[in-house]
């Protein structure tokens, strides 16, 4: 019951402290201050009522009007809700009702260094409104303290009519509750410091994961660390492309919306079987999707890795239906020298150029629905693991007439 007391009380206190246009630092920093000045309205009327009981009127007057000077505060501030004068505000009513204490009291010793509570303001000025104002208020604050051990021996009253015992229990009260809000402080910034830690830590991985998303490892880690133009000369390595057959006529059938959940649903599923084989996808363009093996990482088996993957994406495709759709895939295969890297500063993408990676693309465009095409290149690599035929010789943009092969099957 008192635990849902004091948060609906924080609540509400915070609300009034609060602009909606505030940030989240600014708003706890307000919270804060705005509970603290509430606890110091109680904390004077409690000191004015304990100095009324012992016959300390003068006293008991200060502490009530500080008591009231606050509460004015709080009021005002509701009103005008101009942060940085209330916060000055309430510093020197503090400051002001402490040293009157102090000097009604008779000193240091007499009134139970009530003079350590104006430490409060310049410790908490980090907390709740700007580092900088926290060292200003020290400089004042060690200043009160110099000028009234210096004036010390010329006070009208050396003693007072609260008894020792008090005066010893006031002591304790002071020098441990101004403790406490150093305590409370110090916490305050460890706990923020592990909040913005694991807040950069979070925002670090999300980035790090996009990155990775986007780029290889190793090039990623090259990026972060070197500044250099990223070009690698790769001499085995091969590269696939495979394009939807008829999409365009496929796309006219279907809103925009549904041609990208068609294209993302098969291509997750390559993204998988890529990561299932350690491939590089390149990128996508439109309906076609482009792999490489060999890059960033070399491998001897870069063109019979990536030629199980040919045969997984056109079974893959022959045995599913999408979005009520039956796809076709061209599926076009190279193998031979590239040279892999990122260019540009911005929008980039790890690419690959280079004769090779045009021969692959013409194998694609040049192929036939439903089959993986391939060049002498890499049927000279995976010959004896895969059962191909012969499409004998075909005219090849750029290229004239090449042999190519039918990729059958795996042999058992």
């Amino acid at each position: 019951m008192f635990h849902q007391f004091l948060t609906k009380t924080f609540l509400r206190l915070s609300r009034y402290a609060t602009e909606p246009e505030d940030s989240e630092e600014w708003r706890l920093k307000k919270t804060i201050c705005v509970v603290a000045v509430s606890g110091g309205v109680l904390s004077w009327l409690g000191y004015g009522l304990l100095a009324f009981a012992f016959n300390e009127r003068l006293v008991a007057s200060v502490c009530i009007g500080a008591s009231v000077l606050f509460f004015l505060g709080l009021l005002s501030y509701s009103v005008f809700r101009r942060y940085a004068v209330h916060f000055y505000y309430w510093f020197v009513v503090h400051a002001l009702a402490l040293t009157l204490v102090h000097l009604l009291l008779g000193g240091f010793a007499q009134s139970g260094m009530v003079m350590i509570w104006v430490l409060i303001f310049p410790i908490g000025a980090p907390v709740v409104y700007k580092p900088r104002h926290g060292v200003t208020m020290f400089l004042v604050v060690a200043a009160i303290f110099v000028i009234a051990a210096f004036l010390q021996p010329y006070y009208l009253r050396a003693t007072n009519s609260l008894p020792p015992t008090v005066i010893t229990a006031l002591c304790v009260s002071n020098t441990l509750g101004v403790s406490t809000y150093m305590l409370l402080g110090a916490y305050y910034y460890v706990w923020r410091n592990e909040m913005l830690s694991r807040l950069l830590l979070g925002e670090q991985e999300k980035a790090e994961a996009l990155l990775l998303n986007i780029l290889p490892k190793e090039i990623a880690t090259i990026l972060k660390n070197e500044n250099r133009v990223i070009a690698d000369q790769f001499e085995g390595a091969s590269i696939l492309f495979a394009d939807v057959v008829n999409f365009t006529s496929l796309s006219a059938k279907m809103t925009p919306n549904e041609i990208v959940e068609l294209l993302n649903e098969v291509y997750s599923y390559f993204d998988g079987l890529v990561e299932k084989y350690d491939l590089e996808k390149i990128k996508t363009i439109g309906d076609c999707y482009m792999v490489a093996a060999g890059v960033p990482r070399r491998r001897p088996d870069h063109a019979l890795i990536l030629t199980q993957l040919a045969l997984e994406i056109r079974d893959y495709a022959s045995q599913h239906e999408f979005w009520g759709q039956r796809l076709t895939f061209r599926i076009g295969l190279n193998s031979g020298p590239v040279v892999a890297g990122v260019i540009g500063r911005k929008k980039f993408i790890y690419d690959l150029w280079g004769d090779a990676v045009n021969m692959a693309s013409r194998m694609e465009s040049h192929g036939v629905g439903g089959f993986v095409q391939i060049t002498e290149a890499t049927y000279e690599l995976i010959k004896n693991d895969f059962i191909c035929k012969s499409r004998g010789r075909v005219d090849v943009k750029g290229k004239g007439e090449m042999n190519v092969w039918y990729v059958l099957e795996k042999r058992a």
